[in-house]
């Protein structure tokens, strides 16, 4: 899809960094260099990390791993270094491309059986391919890229999405929100987080140009907006809370806004009234999906009037309808949304990440194509539209990362301080946090912040600690987590 735009449209702008821009050919240029060196260097190799956020080396690596047939392994340098070095290890990498100046930054120092290739910015932007590759095969099964989430059992999951299985949801999302060559896209999202596949190849499958925001940008969304005159907006929606908080969604602005996106999580109608009264002329819309069922399978499009809009049993706005192409089906006793179809994964990178996943799945080798996805959400239907309740289990979603509270109180037990721990959530200022409630020995905030940070993403680090002399127990002697919420709003 890239290299047909870069046929199509050679001079146009592919990639709008805050300090200078990238046409189609400069960025096809630029990864075919790219992946020349690697395969000069490192051979042929199926899996590649990708050490970089936002500039030359994140889009030229992730195209260049592509090009060699590759899955890209994004990796976060906000990231302790165990978690990133973990993720390798489980990934099985063959070489790391890493932004050089983020990766000295970082601290990250690393031994292990895959090499890593530092480059800059300026190493992408004046590169030249030499023209030694063979021409460029596609093959829908290969894993196009492999992401890792929190797990409940103390270590992230890995989650390969093949070619095929993305491949539709890019295509839809082009033609859904007319997205052309002139379209202004953001980029809010890291590139572990998949929705930065609609950032960038929804952007490059159409035509568009991805607008890269400074660090200012990144706090002011409607400054964002203005200054870089876009045309399209993908958020999760606790972006509008932080930004409203902040004194930064003023109104009466011109902005040439199309469409605003917004997924992740729920969206509350408090939240998108707000963006409606910054940006009224953009088209609002709620996407919905799991990464197992490759970025997003569900949406929703709230009328222009917001006289019109939908009350919800839950104040939310709802996730709508299912994608044409994919089935679904909603479970009498609990509710659970369950989804099959081109777009769902075929398993995780750990088969035994697989068990309960499936929906009639024993566990006895890999799921089939007639096996429902579960995604855990509860949802309802109202008004002839999707709904989404809640979770069935202990994820939730900070700020649109998922996060498994199992994975947070497993660093929390490591720790020397502690005996047991629960972690919950508690809504502040419209805006969810963790809280981790614990037993052992009291200690300083800032120490505990500082244990968890060397091991944990800093999603998964809670925002505050309640120390208890014991737990307290529901009737089957568990620890009962809704008194403990009851405890973490009320400190």
């Amino acid at each position: 899809m890239f290299t047909d735009t870069a046929d199509r449209h050679p001079d146009a702008s592919a990639v709008e960094l805050p300090d200078g821009s990238m046409t189609y050919r400069r960025l096809r240029d630029a990864a075919e260099a790219v992946a020349e060196l690697i395969r000069d260097t490192h051979g042929d190799v199926a899996r590649i990390g990708l050490f970089a956020s936002r500039g030359a080396v994140a889009y030229a690596g992730y195209l260049a791993a592509l090009r060699l047939g590759a899955a890209v392994v994004p990796l976060n340098p906000g990231y302790p270094a165990a978690r990133n070095r973990g993720i390798c290890d489980a990934a099985g990498v063959d070489v790391v491309v890493a932004d050089a100046t983020a990766w000295k930054q970082s601290g990250q120092e690393w031994t292990g059986p895959f090499p890593v290739l530092p480059l800059t910015d300026d190493d992408v932007l004046s590169a030249s391919p030499g023209g030694r590759l063979p021409p460029y095969e596609a093959h829908p099964d290969r894993p196009a890229y492999l992401l890792f989430t929190s797990g409940t059992t103390g270590r992230p999951k890995g989650i390969p999405i093949r070619h095929r299985n993305v491949l539709p949801f890019v295509t839809y999302s082009i033609a859904r929100y007319e997205v052309g060559p002139g379209c202004r896209m953001s980029h809010n999202f890291d590139l572990t987080f998949d929705p930065s596949l609609f950032d960038l190849f929804v952007t490059w499958g159409g035509g568009a140009t991805l607008v890269v925001p400074d660090r200012t940008e990144m706090f002011s969304p409607v400054d964002y907006l203005t200054r870089r005159k876009l045309t399209h907006w993908f958020s999760v929606p606790s972006a509008i809370s932080v930004a409203a908080g902040l004194g930064q969604l003023p109104t009466g602005q011109q902005l040439a806004l199309r469409h605003s996106l917004f997924g992740g999580e729920q969206v509350t109608y408090e939240q998108v009234a707000a963006w409606h009264a910054a940006a009224p002329e953009s088209a609002i819309n709620n996407v919905y999906g799991p990464s197992e069922l490759s970025v997003a399978c569900a949406h929703y499009r709230l009328p222009r009037d917001p006289r019109q809009w939908p009350r919800t049993s839950n104040g939310t706005v709802p996730i709508g309808r299912v994608h044409g192409g994919l089935e679904y089906l909603i479970t009498e006793d609990t509710g659970e949304l369950c989804v099959r179809g081109p777009q769902r994964f075929d398993g995780y990178l750990d088969r035994r990440d697989d068990a309960g996943r499936f929906l009639d799945h024993t566990g006895a080798g890999r799921p089939d194509a007639e096996h429902y996805y579960r995604t855990g959400d509860r949802v309802g239907v109202e008004g002839g539209q999707l709904v989404h309740l809640g979770r069935l289990d202990d994820q939730v979603k900070i700020r649109g990362h998922r996060v498994e509270l199992g994975e947070v109180e497993a660093a929390m037990r490591k720790l020397p301080q502690v005996s047991q721990a629960v972690a919950v959530t508690a809504t502040r200022d419209g805006l969810t946090e963790l809280v981790a409630c614990y037993t052992g020995q009291l200690a300083p905030r800032r120490d505990l912040l500082r244990a968890l940070r060397g091991t944990l993403p800093i999603h998964l680090v809670p925002r505050r600690f309640l120390h208890l002399e014991f737990l307290p127990l529901n009737s089957n002697g568990k620890a009962d987590r809704g008194a403990l919420r009851e405890l973490a709003a009320e400190s």
